[in-house]
């Protein structure tokens, strides 16, 4: 891990703080209500998802393949009740069973996938039949005049954010992966950057 990487983990809490009181928070929790039985979460990051688990889950794995963001996660995890373990690896590669989790969840990790078709081959190897992908994704915008803002940064953007994409099409990728979409909210990420802040909340069903 390079030292950007670390001083991301390191501040990535703060600079999300705004964003999240400001909306984002209530995003998650609307949408984490919804999960239950054996869930994997992909991403996971520092935990921000963490509270939003509610009794219905019987069992939590969540995947990080950064080390700074594993540790400050690990923290967090020892202090659920809940099952709860953290595995460090990309959700491309991902150490698990077939058909073995009831529900996976992707908040804002879908963007920073460094192969969007394998991820969600993985997600939907590990998951149950009419097993159910969870997701809050910024996406590439529908407005033309933002979506080529969002091209023309997509390359310092990434670099910035530690590999995070603005412009990926990922309600069509997930389409693409034989899940069928049953849910879907177009929001806004708030107090956000405008190229950020196109938003989707929804269920797909793997068929």
């Amino acid at each position: 891990m390079d030292l950007w990487g670390r001083m991301f983990a390191a501040g990535y809490d703060r600079f999300m703080a705004a964003t999240e009181s400001a909306g984002l928070a209530h995003f998650r929790e609307t949408l984490l209500s919804s999960a239950s039985g054996r869930v994997l979460e992909i991403g996971g990051g520092t935990g921000a998802n963490l509270p939003f688990y509610g009794r219905a889950v019987s069992e939590l794995v969540i995947s990080e393949p950064e080390e700074p963001m594993a540790r400050r996660l690990e923290s967090r995890v020892a202090e659920r009740q809940v099952p709860t373990r953290v595995v460090r690896s990309p959700a491309e590669e991902l150490p698990l069973e077939p058909r073995s989790f009831d529900c996976v969840v992707s908040t804002f990790a879908l963007c920073t996938v460094g192969d969007l078709d394998q991820a969600l081959a993985e997600v939907r190897r590990v998951l149950r039949p009419n097993g159910r992908l969870l997701f809050i994704e910024h996406v590439r915008s529908e407005d033309p005049k933002l979506a080529r803002w969002q091209d023309w940064l997509s390359r310092p953007w990434a670099w910035f954010a530690h590999g995070c994409q603005c412009n990926r099409a990922i309600v069509e990728a997930v389409q693409s992966s034989a899940f069928s979409v049953t849910e879907l909210r177009h929001e806004e990420v708030p107090k956000s950057l405008p190229i950020l802040r196109p938003l989707v909340i929804g269920t797909a069903v793997r068929n």
